[in-house]
């Protein structure tokens, strides 16, 4: 148990440089404790001490801000930073050295029982707020930037942002430390914008030339709300 919680220090000082010692972790970061309690109620929940298992779980969130369902099951190294807000579910699985920020739901689906929360691949980076809802896997090493909702399979060494969430960014299978980095991320929503700008930029240039050449200026009815030549020839064309 003790080992477990020396590992837990060393994985929020690894992650956060704003833990200055390993006393400080211990006794400020929320998610140490939470982890402890967690532990604790797993045992018991395993056991079939179910109800006693819940109340210790939900003593953690009072004390804590961090809910996490006894039934969960947890690899080494979850860093939960800040925490407020978190809640993992029943069924959720968290692999190895994942850190998730404050605001983020591993939630479930529907009321059938059995698998209903998601699966967590080792490295894996949660942005603050972001939703991961259903019983699918967010392949190892991939990143769920901040707010976004996640509502299917994620493959490893990619990031998701968005509402609903969408991959952006896809890697090689690269090792090492987890990417932390929840700002430079890509706006697939901006990229597109640009190009349907670029594309009416192009456009507009192709009717001022057109009107160039059609000397447009010039004419008696350029003021009209339609031009009469180009009218007279549709026209034409529908009689035809």
């Amino acid at each position: 148990m003790f080992d477990r919680v020396r590992e837990d220090i060393r994985s929020v000082r690894a992650r956060d440089p704003a833990a200055k010692s390993a006393l400080e972790v211990l006794l400020c970061y929320p998610t140490i404790r939470a982890l402890f309690w967690y532990r604790a109620a797993h045992r018991l929940y395993a056991g079939g001490r179910t109800t006693l298992a819940r109340w210790i779980s939900q003593r953690a969130v009072r004390k804590t801000g961090i809910e996490i369902h006894p039934g969960a099951r947890i690899g080494r190294g979850l860093f939960i930073d800040h925490g407020n807000g978190v809640v993992i579910g029943e069924t959720t699985v968290i692999g190895d050295n994942v850190t998730i920020y404050q605001g983020v739901t591993l939630g479930g689906t529907g009321k059938h029982g059995g698998k209903r929360h998601p699966t967590i691949g080792d490295g894996v980076t949660i942005g603050a707020g972001a939703k991961v809802l259903g019983p699918f896997t967010v392949g190892s090493h991939s990143k769920v930037g901040a707010g976004a909702v996640v509502l299917k399979e994620v493959p490893p060494y990619c990031t998701v942002v968005g509402n609903p969430g969408r991959i952006v960014r896809k890697k090689g299978s690269e090792g090492g430390e987890a990417d932390l980095d929840q700002i430079n991320l890509p706006d697939p929503v901006k990229r597109r914008l640009d190009e349907v700008n670029a594309r009416l930029d192009q456009i507009d240039r192709c009717i001022e030339r057109r009107i160039a050449d059609a000397r447009c200026e010039e004419c008696a009815d350029k003021d009209a709300p339609y031009c009469p030549k180009i009218y007279k020839e549709d026209e034409a064309d529908a009689d035809f």
